[in-house]
């Protein structure tokens, strides 16, 4: 099934310059505009109390999340990406393990932190999170299953940090 689906996306690179750079843009780039949402949204609460406490949240959520358990994975798991396995040039490099999507953890452990605080922002979060995790598919440096790894990974992440977090916000509930 992953192989499956993997090709029915990666079988459409290499056939429109436009739809590649796209792709690209999305994958790599996109984690920018992202990283800049989330610096607004957290500018959007009223009080400075509030906006650190948010912005300790997304941050912590994010470094647990591709900092340190993403890496402790790629330390005992080193899964080969597509292009490794099947040989052929993929729209970008990326030379780290493949499991967990590093930029997956990284983009959902914000995403996920910004649900706690706002549904609707949240889902807007999560949706450009997982443009990105099928933009890296479509370029063939990612399985699904590792796209999927690294949104797990970040579910966990915040989870622990909501509960690292929870003696300085009472209210704070998961």
């Amino acid at each position: 099934m992953e192989v499956y689906i993997f090709d029915l996306l990666h079988s459409l690179a290499g056939r429109s310059s436009l739809l590649d750079g796209i792709v690209v843009f999305l994958a790599k780039y996109l984690v920018c505009f992202i990283v800049a949402g989330a610096i607004f949204f957290v500018f959007g609460f009223r009080g400075a109390k509030p906006k650190i406490f948010a912005l300790i949240v997304i941050a912590l959520t994010a470094v647990l999340s591709r900092g340190i358990f993403t890496e402790i994975i790629r330390f005992f798991y080193d899964r080969e990406r597509p292009f490794e396995r099947f040989g052929f040039e993929p729209l970008f490099l990326d030379l780290n393990p493949a499991f967990p999507s590093g930029h997956t953890a990284f983009l959902f452990a914000i995403a996920i932190a910004i649900f706690y605080f706002n549904r609707f922002w949240g889902w807007w979060f999560a949706g450009f999170s997982f443009l990105v995790g099928v933009a890296r598919i479509f370029a063939g440096v990612h399985w699904p299953s590792d796209i999927l790894g690294g949104v797990a990974v970040a579910l966990v992440s915040f989870l622990l940090a909501a509960t690292l977090l929870k003696p300085y916000k009472p209210g704070l509930t998961v």
